[in-house]
């Protein structure tokens, strides 16, 4: 079975986003917020990054 990354589903707090992050790398979900926290504020790169993999991420449920 091939390894895809999707929105979480039970790990989210606003998209999934962060959640199916860390499903996808087997890491924990508070590592990869932290991450985006430090891209956000220190380099503003953070909310952009989180909006284009949340509106192109694909749901779980999803048939691709």
């Amino acid at each position: 079975m091939e390894k895809r990354f999707y929105l979480s589903e039970t790990d989210k707090k606003i998209g999934g986003v962060c959640g199916g992050i860390a499903e996808y790398f087997g890491i924990d979900s508070l590592l990869v917020r932290a991450v985006f926290l430090i891209l956000m504020f220190g380099y503003g790169t953070g909310v952009l990054a989180y909006l284009v993999l949340w509106l192109l991420a694909p749901k779980k449920n999803q048939i691709v």
